[in-house]
């Protein structure tokens, strides 16, 4: 289906479903459409989703020299879910983890904030945290690398 042939209907229905499912991306692809939705930086249900459809276009293979780097050595500790990154419990507390910190399975690591609940976001693994990879009181997306933890 061209993009001027978009079933309305359609996508209404599939973003109800994906926003019920609280998926914060979404991208299909074939030989006529190239469709990528985003939900994100506030609880699904309010969410404005942005949706871009246009003819797809043929991918090339990455030449050997364009390939990314290697990624740095260690763990990381993933957002589990759509919210606003804390580092500490209240403003005035100090940050549950810093760059240098030795870190326990388990030990609390952050809170991130989704939909008026403060979840804790514990390590899971032993090690040392070497990068904080958000910034205090910013919304991050599920998936977002929060921590790496050298083990």
């Amino acid at each position: 289906m061209a993009a001027d042939r978009l079933d309305l209907q359609r996508l209404e229905t599939l973003l109800d479903l994906l926003i019920s499912k609280n998926v914060s991306e979404f991208t299909y692809e074939d030989e006529e459409v190239n469709l990528s939705l985003r939900i994100g930086g506030v609880p699904a249900a309010a969410a404005a989703p942005v949706v871009v459809a246009a003819p797809a276009a043929p991918v090339a293979a990455p030449s050997p020299a364009s390939q990314a780097p290697a990624p740095a050595p260690g763990h990381v500790v993933s957002s589990p879910m759509v919210g606003t990154f804390y580092r500490s419990a209240s403003p005035d507390a100090p940050p549950y983890a810093e760059i240098g910190a030795s870190v326990r399975k388990g030990q609390v690591l952050c809170i991130i904030e989704a939909m008026k609940l403060m979840n804790e976001i514990e390590s899971d693994v032993d090690g040392v945290v070497v990068e904080i990879l958000a910034q205090n009181g910013q919304p991050v997306q599920f998936g977002q690398p929060l921590f790496r933890v050298r083990s």
